[in-house]
């Protein structure tokens, strides 16, 4: 059975939404698993692909786009398809992914702004619905 984290935090900042997700995907990358980053659209996808280069300075979290290399350890994608992975999905878009049942893991970032969490609440009740394993994490701070 797939689970899925809710990662709650304290912010309506929609750039702190894309830090966390830099977080979380570079403690994964370390920990080898492979990171799929579902993005909402190309302007979201090239803003965390710039956070990724610079969310910190003594880090770097080798990335690149699927149409380059979508075998890669950690990919960023917008598109239908998240190829072959399968370890884990940090979804930052508005909806499920079709592709979501080949995630052995799914990570949902919500902060405060109120179309994030609206959308995020019915993301909850899709995974509900169908069975996931369901785990929400309340960040006090970032």
């Amino acid at each position: 059975m797939n689970k899925v984290d809710f990662y709650i935090l304290p912010t309506d900042s929609l750039r702190a939404r894309l830090d966390f997700a830099c977080k979380l995907c570079e403690k994964a990358w370390r920990l080898g698993h492979r990171v799929y980053l579902h993005c909402q659209d190309d302007a979201q996808r090239s803003e965390l692909n710039l956070c990724l280069w610079q969310f910190k300075g003594e880090a770097f979290v080798p990335h690149d786009l699927t149409e380059t290399d979508p075998a890669g350890q950690v990919v960023l994608g917008i598109g239908a398809s998240a190829y072959d992975h399968a370890d884990l999905l940090i979804n930052l878009a508005a909806d499920v992914p079709a592709f979501v049942g080949q995630f052995q893991r799914v990570a949902e970032i919500v902060v405060e702004a109120p179309a994030i969490r609206q959308a995020a609440r019915e993301r909850f009740r899709f995974y509900r619905e169908r069975g996931y394993a369901l785990t929400d994490h309340r960040l006090q701070r970032l």
